[in-house]
């Protein structure tokens, strides 16, 4: 049975040169592990003949020294003394079919991209990062606002080269001030292409080179600016620039940088697959096994998914791969959650099992870590405990809302007149395949949705012949004002936040990059943009309702393109009513039904942002008095002004 809880041995030790201690080679680690006086290797290869460890420290070549020894299980193992931090080092295989050099399948750093020959693993000590904090808590499930983005293009300077995990940190001002509270990487380990979104991964312990810095002079740039923005912010300096030397080190900067600004780090990662064009070095056929049946290949099977390979989840020690895999990232990088992709693909091949032991292993060791699933189509299961059947995820991505609000909007494109499915948006916030609304992942853009080739933007959507248009500016602030005021965790993809209008690729080039310039030069379309966005996220954060279980929709109309609801949060009393509307006249002296009488504040209307301070805006000035009779149901009822394509919300005074 795999050992789903079991903790890794603690190798935080100081080093102490010189030192050979007594060690059980049955009892340690996996991979390439520093303690006392070297390291211990640990590798899974059991129809291998022979398995030795090459590195600089013996000049690649085998010998006795280095030999590691056969253990129960296809495991082998050895301790090397004298070993130190930096070292690299190679398993050479002998097996069946040939013998090979192999990298450490649980290497935590690579010196290169992963192609044989021309990467190496190497030696770290993951526990010597200075971080800043020991206590960081992620925001409470029902609280998180999720900001998706993919490093290699989400900062991209002069002649369009690759971002990197210390751009995003230059960013993380930006992102404070936007209010959201969590980062969702796209996957960031080891790929064996230049651009990739990340999910054709080979070296999962190990984050992707393209992302790191490796020039000093520049890298010694970013560290004074990193430096400088933790001055302004009352935090201590990193003392030493080695702290940012490497992609694993820089990558846990990033962790570090976020949780000093009050933002949670989830991973995207990806279990169903790996890689897809496998070199001769990588854990494909890692035992030496002759290729041409891939069930043959240790750790996959025949089966192919999204141009890799589908991993062989009934054998107890990939499944312990996968399980080390997302604990080291709690346990090295102090991450706090994950996003899992394609759940549905693991459990089509038989992998429903691997999601039990990987959901109730992360939630044994961090409980306040979100598990995200992605499933399609929607199954409830995936949220349900394991002790019932379920996978045990926390939550799981939700289709419904977002196709609703893209439909709505490509109706209101076609013209004034045609009719706009507003129920369709309604009964998807009604909808609750999860049991708990909070459960439910909603989007409206996201990696898959608007990538290259795939649908469009919503300021597009809005308006194709012109996303700045009064038409796609306005119409794109309801399609956020509702993600934002919808039952369900929100999640914004990177540069929605100011009406980015052109698709994404994961190959940076000027048609694909997000237009930071025309923000920064005061494209006032943008800028007005993007402060409707964080006003919006700072009411989502001070109107605990909205963050709430309650939902009661109070009334939707096609043909008028209206859609009131009511939300609230059990026991707090401070409810909230939203209106949205898609017209494009703004409608006067509109009955809509409130639970209770007497003033209600108008505390959001879209429309101020058009043109800021909008010099024409339609409103309800301060707010209503709902003193009218009973309407839609409910015992009073108020005649308000509906700003055309706006979103309103009042609550109690």
């Amino acid at each position: 049975m795999v050992v789903a809880t079991q903790k890794t041995p603690d190798t935080r030790s100081a080093l102490t040169p010189n030192t050979t201690p007594n060690i059980d080679l049955n009892s340690i680690p996996m991979g390439g592990n520093l303690v006392p006086g070297g390291a211990t290797f640990r590798i899974w290869a059991p129809r291998a003949k022979s398995v030795c460890i090459v590195g600089n420290f013996n000049e690649w070549k085998p010998n006795a020294e280095t030999q590691l020894k056969p253990l129960n299980g296809g495991h082998w193992a050895c301790f090397i003394p004298g070993l130190k931090e930096h070292d690299q080092y190679l398993y050479l295989v002998e097996g069946i079919g040939a013998t090979h050099y192999k990298r450490d399948p649980r290497a935590r750093l690579l010196t290169a991209e992963p192609s044989f020959p021309n990467s190496n693993c190497v030696l770290r000590n993951p526990y010597n990062f200075p971080w800043h904090s020991n206590s960081f808590t992620p925001p409470a499930f029902n609280d998180l606002i999720i900001y998706q983005l993919h490093v290699g293009t989400y900062s991209i300077g002069a002649g369009h080269s690759e971002g990197t995990f210390l751009d995003v940190i230059l960013r993380l001002p930006y992102l404070a001030a936007l209010g959201i509270n969590a980062i969702e990487l796209l996957p960031v380990q080891e790929f064996e292409t230049q651009y990739s979104m990340g999910y054709n991964g080979t070296d999962y312990f190990s984050p992707e080179n393209n992302y790191a810095q490796e020039n000093d002079e520049k890298l010694q740039a970013y560290f004074k600016q990193i430096n400088a923005l933790l001055k302004q912010i009352g935090q201590a300096e990193y003392s030493d620039i080695s702290s940012l030397k490497g992609s694993d080190n820089q990558l846990r900067t990033l962790v570090d940088m976020c949780h000093v600004y009050g933002i949670a780090m989830l991973f995207d990662i990806v279990y169903n697959h790996a890689g897809g064009g496998f070199d001769e070095g990588s854990m494909y056929f890692l035992d030496g096994m002759p290729k041409g049946n891939n069930n043959d290949s240790l750790y996959f099977t025949e089966k192919g998914w999204a141009g890799g390979l589908v991993f062989a989840y009934w054998n107890q020690d990939v499944q312990q791969f996968l399980i080390d895999n997302a604990r080291s990232f709690f346990e090295e990088y102090r991450i706090d959650g994950f996003r899992f992709d394609e759940v549905s693909v693991m459990d089509a091949f038989g992998g429903w099992q691997t999601c039990q032991y990987i959901t109730d292993t992360l939630r044994t060791q961090k409980p306040e870590a979100i598990q995200i699933a992605e499933y399609w189509p929607v199954n409830n299961a995936v949220i349900k405990r394991t002790w019932d059947g379920g996978a045990g995820f926390d939550a799981a991505w939700n289709d419904s809302f977002r196709n609703a609000v893209r439909e709505a909007l490509a109706g209101a494109a076609s013209g004034a007149y045609s009719s706009v499915n507003m129920d369709g948006i309604s009964n998807a916030m009604l909808s609750t395949p999860f049991g708990n609304r909070w459960r439910a992942i909603n989007a409206i853009e996201d990696h898959d949705q608007v990538h290259e080739g795939r649908s469009q933007r919503i300021a597009r959507l809005s308006n194709n012949n012109d996303s700045h248009s009064w038409y796609a500016r306005s119409r794109s602030r309801v399609a956020l004002g509702l993600l934002m005021t919808a039952p369900g965790i929100p999640m914004i993809f990177m540069g929605q936040e100011f009406l980015e209008d052109k698709q994404w690729s994961d190959t940076p080039n000027p048609d694909h990059l997000l237009w930071w310039n025309g923000l920064e030069s005061g494209d006032k379309v943008m800028g007005d943009f993007l402060r409707f966005t964080q006003e919006l996220i700072q009411l989502r954060q001070r109107q605990a309702a909205l963050r709430g279980e309650g939902l009661s929709i109070i009334h939707v109309h096609n043909n008028n393109r209206v859609i009131a609801f009511q939300r609230w949060m059990e026991g707090s009393g401070q409810d909230v009513i939203v209106v949205a509307s898609l017209s494009e006249s703004t409608q006067y002296n509109y009955q809509i039904g409130f639970p209770s009488g007497g003033y209600w504040r108008e505390v959001f209307n879209s429309d101020v942002y058009d043109n800021w301070v909008n010099p024409i805006v339609a409103g309800n000035g301060y707010g209503v008095n709902a003193n009218g009779w009973g309407c839609h149901g409910l015992p009073c009822s108020a005649s308000i002004t509906i700003p055309a394509n706006s979103i309103l919300v009042f609550a109690r005074s």
